[in-house]
């Protein structure tokens, strides 16, 4: 069954490699149909604009030419201003008679190119283009189509301009010298007028700046005022109706077209008739627009058809949505998704290849087999993926064997006192041993000596689960070093090992120490057991004490060192002395080695109290154990000091607390 698991695998859809090519996939189409609404939208958004710069072209080109017509009797001298139109819109301009006979042509080619049927507009002064025009709301819109450049017989000469001009300007500066600011403007027919600036018609009429001589009409315009009233009044009598009088502002009767706020001055004869209800007066405003184009008909040029394009004579094509252009688009959208698919297998299978041979490896470790280390091909997130597998599986098998030797070395370790115990009594039952004060205290050091694993398996187990009891208090360090010596001191000289304990240096806290005395006179203990035990007779054990500062610990630490002058430990040995059940001799020989517990208690304590403990060591020269601790370690000590571990022994017992066998 195991096997038949291993060669099982997820189906497509539930698989990584058909995720990500379903996730490609829809990535890919998403890209393409975004690109290809953006790209039609842009493009559109681009020919909309494109069409409204080209329409603000037209027409000022249009009202640049109307302007022309409306000032010259003919299209003679136009050739000039079209090819200047031509050259700051970028446009071909052409210009037609009605019946297409041309009149100039920005075009430079001997034969330029055909124009097309219809024309782009019509130029004629005497009838606006009210879409094009820029003058069309000087005009009154739709009423009065002629363009207000086109005054005819009104064009002042050049002496009535001159005294119009000096009357305006004396009267803008009688408003200037009233506070009221005001220009003076000269219209089409060179009649200047005085505009105000701003609007406040009750300061002017105040004033006494208003000039008759400004408002009356001059000969000239008298004259040709007095003509189109001539032909308006035909018109009307050719209509059974009563004539009427115009004024200079081409009003009639008593309803004139009252002048704006800001003019001061009589108004120009623009193109603003009155319009008004009643039949006679749309009769009246009838003719007088057809006495106007009769009367201008020989100032102004003919009417003109006026042609532009692009410089090459042809119009480009815009972007429309076409089933051809869609099959562009469609074909597009495959290939991209075919290039989209194509590298998601590639990439697809690359990564999924490395992750079958994680998952084959997990499950023949999961199966009790041995599993071959998975190969790693390069430094990618699967490849660390990889690797940091590799390094649990050997982590793993580390772990086993130590598990094995662990329940091997507590087997043998509770075989002997418990054989040792055993064999007394018996050889007691059967009468060969007398129950004297010999044999009990040979009988209690075996049950301490129990008593000593049973307890340090305890304090191992309550120290991985988090619930090791402490009871801090203010320590003195000195004083916990000559209570381990002096516990010590026996068994270092029946050793014959020299044990001194060195004065606490001038910077060690005496008192700033915040531990569990027991707990760490426990930890010490065993540091100094474990050096005696090693070191050999003539040898020397040292322990003291000193301050340091340290990034750490903000409040500084005090440090405490047992060095020995023993055998040492190897380099490739060193690394694992504070692992459980560890002991650089592999016999199980008590006179040589304890239990391989103590050490690593030793790191439990002191962890607990917030320190660390580190170990160095030259083979043949001897070994220093360092413990650190913080001085200010109330807060990593409180915490487990609220602990209860259950069945743990009172500090009192001796047998608990007592030098310990590592």
């Amino acid at each position: 069954m195991p096997r038949e698991r291993r060669r099982t695998r997820p189906p497509l859809r539930k698989s990584l490699f058909g995720r990500l090519l379903a996730v490609s996939a829809l990535v890919a189409a998403c890209s393409v149909a975004a690109t290809a609404w953006i790209a039609v939208q842009t493009t559109s958004g681009a020919i909309r604009q494109e069409q409204g710069q080209n329409l603000t072209a037209d027409a000022r080109i249009y009202d640049s030419l109307l302007g022309y017509a409306a000032g010259h009797p003919t299209w003679e001298g136009v050739d000039s201003t079209v090819r200047e139109l031509a050259r700051q819109s970028g446009r071909r301009i052409s210009l037609t008679t009605e019946q297409r006979r041309p009149l100039a042509d920005s075009a430079s080619r001997s034969s330029p190119p055909a124009l097309p049927p219809q024309a782009s507009a019509i130029v004629d002064p005497l009838s606006v283009d009210t879409a094009l025009s820029r003058t069309a709301d000087r005009t009154g819109g739709a009423a009065d189509r002629v363009d207000p450049r086109a005054v005819g017989p009104f064009r002042l000469p050049t002496v009535e301009r001159t005294a119009l001009q000096h009357a305006a300007e004396r009267n803008a500066e009688c408003l200037s010298r009233v506070g009221i600011a005001a220009d003076v403007v000269r219209g089409p027919s060179g009649r200047p007028r005085v505009q105000v600036v701003g609007n406040d018609p009750d300061r002017v009429q105040d004033t006494r700046c208003v000039s008759e001589d400004l408002d009356a009409p001059t000969a000239t315009e008298r004259k040709a005022l007095a003509t189109l009233n001539e032909l308006a009044d035909a018109c009307l009598k050719r209509q059974n109706r009563t004539g009427i009088q115009l004024n200079l502002d081409l009003s009639w009767g008593d309803g004139s077209v009252p002048r704006p706020a800001s003019d001061v001055s009589a108004a120009v004869p623009v193109p603003v008739p009155s319009v008004r209800t009643g039949e006679d007066d749309r009769a009246a405003a009838s003719c007088v627009d057809t006495a106007r184009r009769e009367q201008l008909g020989s100032y102004v040029a003919s009417p003109a058809l006026l042609f532009i394009g692009d410089e090459g004579g042809t119009t480009v094509p815009g972007f429309d949505l076409s089933p051809a252009n869609t099959a562009k688009i469609a074909g597009a959208a495959a290939l991209v998704l075919a290039l989209t698919v194509g590298a998601t297998v590639l990439a697809g299978s690359r990564l999924v290849r490395p992750l079958h041979a994680l998952t084959g490896a997990a499950q023949r470790m999961r199966d009790g087999e041995d599993s071959a280390p998975v190969r790693v091909t390069d430094d990618s997130e699967i490849g660390r993926l990889a690797a940091a597998f590799n390094d649990m599986a050997d982590h793993r098998a580390r772990l086993e064997a130590q598990r094995k030797d662990m329940v091997s070395d507590v087997a043998h370790e509770l075989r002997t006192p418990l054989s040792n115990i055993r064999g007394w009594l018996e050889a007691a039952q059967d009468g060969l041993a007398e129950p004297d004060p010999a044999f009990i205290a040979s009988l209690h050091t075996e049950a301490v000596q129990l008593q000593h694993i049973i307890d340090d398996l305890q304090d191992l187990a309550a120290a991985d689960a988090g619930a090791l009891r402490l009871h801090p208090e203010p320590v003195r360090i000195e004083d916990v070093l000559a209570q381990v010596a002096a516990a010590h001191q026996a068994r270092a000289e029946t050793a014959g090992v020299t044990l001194t304990a060195l004065p606490a240096m001038a910077d060690a806290p005496s008192s700033a120490l915040w531990a569990d005395p027991v707990r760490l006179r426990q930890a010490i203990g065993n540091l100094v057991t474990n050096a005696v035990r090693h070191t050999p007779s003539g040898g020397r054990v040292t322990v003291r004490a000193y301050g340091a500062s340290s990034a750490t610990a903000p409040g500084g630490e005090v440090v405490v060192e047992v060095a020995d002058t023993g055998n040492g430990i190897s380099a490739e040995h060193l690394p694992h002395v504070f692992d459980r059940f560890w002991r650089a001799e592999k016999s199980r020989s008590r006179r040589t080695g304890g239990s391989g517990l103590g050490l690593a208690i030793v790191r439990k304590l002191v962890e607990a109290h917030g320190g660390s403990v580190s170990a160095a060591s030259v083979e043949g020269q001897g070994s220093v154990f360092t413990l650190r601790l913080p001085t200010d370690a109330a807060e990593s000590t409180g915490t487990a000091g609220t602990a209860e571990t259950a069945g743990t022994t009172s500090p009192d017992d001796g047998g608990r607390y007592g030098p310990d066998q590592v």
